[in-house]
């Protein structure tokens, strides 16, 4: 099976491509999966289909379609958690309705979707899965939740008790006996789903994150960045777009001439800036990108007689390198400079953190058994790459 992950900055086409590379794919004869968790419900507009819900919808023979609803998921499969929650808000005299708001996290969208995944991946019933996530700063930190936690809950002991525990704290706010049986058995079953799901997205072989942008600064920088946190998370990203690239003109407008300049000017710093990834072109059509006909025009422009469904482009993005002398971890870290990052170890881990102007991100990466007897000696940038020494 295949995942692929359409993400950019907002307004770029990330579901324009991503129901364009769907509708190639079932039209290839692989049984696909469109998933969306923008909360603009936005599926239902370039699909031009009334009714596109959290259960998969039948587009055609071989292509369905989901729209997550985190009101919906979460009163099917986490409604005693939600219930706790909403129920807390209440007890603090919170309006009914309200509280049932507030119960929904801050993600919690992203992390429904995602979960989506995970169990359309379960059932077996599709070769390929694509994924409309939200603007890409927000939903790189999603795609790395399911690594983080299930890595805490390997190591964390006693799980169960702070969850029953969990129950108890909430006691005194409820009606009636907190069940915390119910929100341990919940709260064990999402972990391991996590953990299914962390697997998935990791895996180079079945995962793809691809970067959609449109020929401006601001969404180029944003997908610079997209790049250089997936490479620290370890995502596979195996594709750029850029989207909406009007046609060169010989006009005397000087508004035209001067905005066709420009872009020609970033598709040009993108094909160096992003090389050896495949950067895509397409242009900006002369009426609103919509409906099935239209979204498989654009999946030609995309992909011509290419499979979507392949992994387009694949390098490792974490080496290491041992020798006499020691042991060197090489991470690829683009459009990074030294002031940026930080590193620490903490007995067989690394923590990176590396800053951007949306944040900090960190990462926190295994060591070899082979460093316990090793110190660190250095970190540097070299040439695009995070190069970090350890030596006997």
């Amino acid at each position: 099976m295949r995942l692929i992950i359409y993400t950019g900055k907002g307004g770029t086409g990330k579901t324009v491509s991503a129901c364009s590379t769907a509708l190639k794919l079932s039209g290839l004869k692989s049984r696909t999966l469109l998933v969306s968790a923008d909360p603009a419900h936005t599926l239902g507009d370039a699909l031009i289909k009334d009714r596109i819900v959290g259960t998969p919808t039948k587009i055609s023979a071989d292509l369905d379609a989901a729209q997550v609803d985190p009101i919906a998921e979460m009163d099917t499969n986490f409604k005693t958690i939600f219930s706790y929650f909403a129920s807390y808000f209440q007890a603090k005299g919170v309006d009914d309705t309200i509280s049932y708001e507030l119960a929904m996290l801050p993600g919690m969208t992203q992390l429904l979707c995602l979960l989506k995944i995970e169990e359309a991946a379960r059932s077996g019933v599709y070769d390929a899965i694509i994924l409309d996530m939200p603007a890409s700063g927000e939903a790189l930190r999603f795609l790395y939740f399911p690594k983080l936690v299930g890595s805490l809950s390997m190591r964390l002991s006693g799980l169960a008790g702070l969850v029953s525990g969990f129950g108890r704290l909430f006691q005194p706010y409820f009606s009636s006996p907190a069940h915390s049986s119910d929100l341990m058995k919940i709260e064990a079953d999402l972990l391991h789903k996590l953990e299914e799901l962390s697997k998935l997205i990791f895996d180079q072989k079945v995962t793809s994150l691809r970067l959609v942008a449109n020929a401006d600064s601001f969404s180029m920088e944003n997908a610079k960045r997209t790049l250089m946190s997936a490479n620290l998370y370890g995502i596979n990203v195996d594709m750029i777009i850029i989207n909406k690239i009007m046609p060169i003109t010989r006009s005397e407008n000087s508004f035209l001439a001067n905005w066709t300049h420009l872009q020609q000017t970033k598709v040009i710093e993108a094909r160096s800036n992003f090389y050896p990834l495949p950067v895509k072109e397409v242009p900006l059509y002369n009426e609103e990108l919509k409906g099935i006909e239209m979204l498989k025009q654009n999946a030609e422009i995309l992909f011509g007689d290419e499979d979507p469904g392949q992994i387009l482009y694949h390098e490792k993005v974490f080496e290491f390198k041992s020798d006499n002398s020691g042991l060197t971890l090489k991470l690829k870290v683009p459009f990074t400079k030294n002031v940026d990052f930080l590193v620490e170890r903490a007995s067989d881990r690394i923590t990176i953190k590396v800053a951007t102007d949306i944040g900090h991100i960190v990462n926190v990466i295994p060591l070899p058994a082979i460093t316990l007897g090793m110190k660190l000696k250095a970190a540097q940038l070299s040439d695009k790459n995070l190069v970090i020494s350890f030596e006997y």
